[in-house]
Parts: C-alpha cells; sequence; structure tokens
C-alpha cells in the first residue's frame, strides 16, 4: 500500500516536471523562430536579427548563445541611438556549421552578411566565446570596423577538452529536457561552468543576479539548437595565437 502510494505520487511528480518543460521548451522554440531571419549569403545561410536604427553595432555573441543572446546583451551595452546587427554564429541556432567552421571563416561570414545588408562599415562587440571570430574580423577586414569592444572575450589559447567537458558538450548540451532540469535545480554549478565561480555568484547585487537567473539562463533554451557551435568553439580554442597574430 505504501509503496503503492509513493510509487503514485512518484509518477504525478515526473508527470507535472515533464509537462513543465514541455511548456517551456516549445516557448523557447518559438521565441528563436520569431525574433530572427535568415540570408543566403557567400559563405550560406546565416541567421541573424536587425534592430533600430542609427550607426551599425555587429554584436557578437558567446556561448550558449545565438543571435537572442546578442539581442539581450545589446540592450545592457548600447543605448537605442545604435543600429544592432545580431548574428548566430557557426552552429548556433539556424545557421548551420559549415566544413570549414574556423574562426576566420567566421569573421568572413560576418563581412558577407554585411555585404547583403549594404553595410559597408560597422562598430563591433564580441562577447566571451565571440571573441576569437571578432578579433579575426577585424584582422582581415580592418578597413569595415571603426571600432571594437572586447567583453570578457576569448583571447587566450585553452586546453583542449577533457572527459567532463565532453560529457558536458556531447551529452548535457544535447538534451533539452536534461539541461532544463539543470537549470531548475541545479543553477548554480551551470552558472560556475561558465565562469561565475561560487565567490563570485555570492557577491553578486540583486540585479546581476537578475540578469544571470532570469535573462541570461533562460535565454539559452533549447540548448540542443546550440550545442553544435559550442563543441566547434571548445574545438578551436587550443588553436588560439593572438599574440603572434598581433605582433
Amino acid at each position: 500500500m505504501i509503496l503503492g502510494f509513493l510509487g503514485g505520487i512518484i509518477v504525478v511528480i515526473g508527470v507535472v516536471t515533464y509537462l513543465s518543460y514541455q511548456s517551456d521548451i516549445n516557448a523557447a522554440r518559438e521565441r528563436v523562430l520569431a525574433g530572427s531571419k535568415v540570408i543566403e549569403t557567400a559563405s550560406g545561410p546565416v541567421e541573424y536579427a536587425d534592430i533600430g536604427d542609427g550607426y551599425p553595432v555587429l554584436v557578437v555573441h558567446g556561448a550558449g548563445g545565438g543571435y537572442d543572446q546578442g539581442v539581450i546583451l545589446s540592450k545592457v551595452l548600447l543605448n537605442d541611438d545604435f543600429r544592432v546587427i545580431a548574428p548566430s554564429r557557426f552552429g548556433f541556432l539556424r545557421t548551420p556549421l559549415p566544413d570549414n567552421a574556423s574562426f576566420a571563416a567566421q569573421a568572413d561570414a560576418f563581412a558577407y552578411l554585411l555585404d547583403e545588408l549594404n553595410i559597408s562599415r560597422v562598430a563591433v562587440v564580441g562577447i566571451s566565446a565571440g571573441g576569437p571570430s571578432t578579433l579575426q574580423f577585424a584582422l582581415r577586414y580592418p578597413d569595415r570596423i571603426s571600432s571594437m569592444v572586447l567583453v570578457s572575450a576569448v583571447v587566450h589559447k585553452e586546453k583542449p577538452m577533457n572527459f567532463r567537458d565532453k560529457i558536458i558538450h556531447n551529452v548535457i548540451f544535447k538534451s533539452d529536457f536534461i539541461f532544463w532540469l539543470i537549470t531548475k535545480y541545479f543553477e548554480s554549478n551551470l552558472i560556475s561552468f561558465f565562469g561565475v565561480t561560487p565567490e563570485v555568484q555570492a557577491r553578486l547585487t540583486p540585479e546581476e543576479k537578475y540578469w544571470l537567473s532570469d535573462i541570461l539562463i533562460p535565454v539559452m533554451h533549447p540548448i540542443s539548437q546550440r550545442q553544435a557551435g559550442m563543441v566547434n568553439d571548445r574545438t578551436n580554442f587550443p588553436f588560439l595565437d593572438y599574440p603572434r597574430l598581433l605582433r
């Protein structure tokens, strides 16, 4: 009797949890489809958002991102006087991962996107894992960039993925359901994985906690549509050598 009762409770909890997941993930999928366009360029299809008027700013998103992360962070970093061009990088959302998905090739994709939008010159903001392709854009197209801002950008070599990294990137980030559960019940651990240590988390202001927990983490859903890009970034990080390039 007791075991049957407990089993029934577990089933109910499981059903309620899964229904909550389905509601959240369906809303996330509708959100990412509604906020962007896909344009054919010389490097293939590129997803992007084009918002506002004024001087154009190319906002290059980081890990776990896509055009949507670029749009959200542009609201923090910029005012309404700018035109925000926020692409999804290779392997994120509706920008496919090509055979050559190097950071240099991604920089070329930025240039081709701007060509299609008839934009000759932009300011660029490179965020986190968007740093390498932002730097490549500046190196390869100096005449098309008026200024560059790097925000917590990756500009150094990182070690190749270890076993733990591979499990996270190739198992957890492939499953929308597993990632959703982690964001619900193990959010602090997830935030630590992305570089915000528990010590730093303890010192965050209420506004900073709001941006992390209520804005930046939820915008990573659905994670499976960003997984290929995240793996590509981590695969390429060990080959970064900007000190040599900038000498």
